[in-house]
């Protein structure tokens, strides 16, 4: 063992998926809490229209020279793709927003917009179906909000016992929470009312809040199905809908949540889906509930390890792996540490053997019941269990603070489960360890998990480099075109 430690769109809307309420999971697992919230049968005929497009672009927008606007979505970073997008603005006056809207920007001090707000805004405002792919703290949360407030007002009057007119679906409490504070500021100041549904807290308040109503309401998933099980009809007034952070819920394990509310939503309405990454899970959700959506990318879409992981490859065969396993958990102690691998049968098997060496250790995988994946995660999360051992379906709704370590026993077939996989560790700006095996039956992913070290300021295992088949020569000349870019963006940064 060689051991090494370093620091096309298709648019449209399909139906939605029907997901197995009963016997084995499929690759996205099964899910049984839509079995009594049917989705209506739309017939669009029937419905009452409603007005979503509001932008008139300013003539001080149109008259601004298509090389100036080139060159501010260059300087950002932005791509976009979609027919007919909107130039972005550059002043808050050039969205000719309703007074209270702007005197809330002017009391938060917001001199201009932000850049996703820029290109965002207008979009919003344009009634048409957006996806933005931002980094959060971008002011995304306004690039939705002011058009919802716009949106809401030119909607007829909520009545007794109807539900709201705007849905934001968000993660967590946490963002729920955040959310709600920047969208009370501009509905206070329209006159509006707004709710906010999130699990962890107590129902009674929140059903209080409900059956008051609101034109905003602010959701996780799971509490809002919840909701959506005794008012029926709690969704039927809206026609606009926010996914934040859509590629979170997802890796949290909420798409078949998400796509039970989406099928209770009327079809045309206006839909825009925000989300840090664009990974293959986020785009099959755009592509089944977004119409001929536009598009508007900040920096890179891709996915990124966490910097605050220290990433450790170990070069190592087969055999050899599980003696190393037990050598690393009694090294952690009583810390907490994921271990993933390939397959239901060896993670039974491992943790087996782990018991057996005394090992406070749980075991997910899809062949497990909901009652005792539940018991065991509950147990993992309040310290009963500090290892767990998982298959990559089985973690998807995993989303725990304070996980120490990350352990990939067997190396993913797709490099973006691995990024995924780490990501267990390190949340919310902590630190943390992730440790690779890797054999040489993984040979063919050795570049890519190189140039996902490189991308994280990991240092690689030279064994690394020889797998790959990358020579001393070219890693040398990889590192001087990469010095050579840093001192250019220096430079420019610096002014010399």
């Amino acid at each position: 063992m060689k051991r090494f430690s370093s620091g096309n769109q298709v648019r449209g809307r399909s139906p939605a998926r029907r997901w197995s309420t009963s016997g084995p999971s499929n690759k996205r697992g099964k899910f049984d809490m839509n079995m009594d919230v049917p989705a209506p049968k739309w017939n669009l005929a029937d419905l009452p229209k409603f007005e979503k497009c509001f932008y008139v672009e300013h003539p001080a927008t149109t008259a601004r020279p298509e090389p100036e606007v080139q060159a501010f979505r260059t300087e950002y970073k932005m791509t976009l793709s979609g027919p007919n997008i909107p130039r972005p603005v550059l002043s808050f006056g050039e969205l000719n927003l309703p007074d209270h809207v702007l005197r809330v920007i002017a009391n938060n001090g917001w001199h201009g917009p932000t850049p996703i707000q820029a290109q965002g805004l207008p979009m919003g405002l344009s009634g048409r179906d957006v996806v933005g792919i931002a980094q959060t703290g971008s002011g995304k949360t306004a690039s939705f909000v002011i058009p919802a407030i716009v949106h809401i007002l030119a909607q007829p009057r909520l009545l007794r016992g109807e539900g709201p007119i705007c849905l934001v679906l968000v993660p967590t409490r946490e963002l729920a929470q955040q959310v709600l504070s920047v969208a009370q500021q501009f509905a206070t100041a329209a006159g509006l009312r707004t709710m906010c549904f999130y699990g962890g807290a107590s129902r009674g308040p929140q059903l209080r809040d409900l059956q008051r109503g609101g034109e905003m309401c602010i959701a996780t998933p799971g509490r809002l199905i919840d909701f959506i099980r005794s008012e029926k009809k709690l969704l039927s007034r809206v026609t606009y809908l926010v996914l934040d952070e859509a590629d979170r819920m997802l890796d949290m394990g909420f798409e078949p949540q998400i796509r039970t509310i989406i099928s209770n939503i009327r079809p045309d309405r206006q839909t825009l889906m925000w989300s840090a990454t664009w990974p293959r899970e986020v785009q099959g959700l755009a592509r089944d509930f977004l119409t001929n959506y536009i598009q508007v990318n900040i920096g890179s879409v891709s996915l990124h390890a966490n910097p605050n992981i220290t990433q450790i490859v170990e070069i190592i065969d087969e055999w050899d792996k599980e003696q190393r396993l037990i050598q690393l958990l009694t090294m952690f102690g009583r810390e907490r540490c994921l271990v993933f691998v390939e397959t239901k049968r060896k993670t039974d098997q491992i943790t087996y053997t782990l018991r057996r060496r005394g090992f406070a250790v749980g075991a997910m995988h899809g062949d497990k019941q909901q009652r005792d994946r539940e018991m065991t995660l509950g147990s993992f999360r309040d310290g009963r269990l500090s290892v767990l051992v998982a298959t990559d379906v089985a973690s998807r709704g995993l989303d725990i603070d304070d996980i120490q370590y990350v352990i990939n026993f067997d190396f993913p077939n797709q490099t973006e489960d691995y990024i995924h996989r780490i990501g267990r560790t390190a949340r919310s700006d902590k630190k943390g360890t992730a440790f690779t095996f890797f054999t040489s039956k993984n040979i063919k992913q050795a570049r890519e998990l190189i140039e996902i070290l490189e991308e994280a300021n990991q240092e690689v295992n030279p064994e690394l480099f020889r797998m790959s088949g990358i020579s001393d020569a070219g890693r040398r000349n990889k590192y001087q075109k990469r010095g050579t870019h840093q001192a250019n963006w220096k430079s420019r940064t610096t002014g010399g």
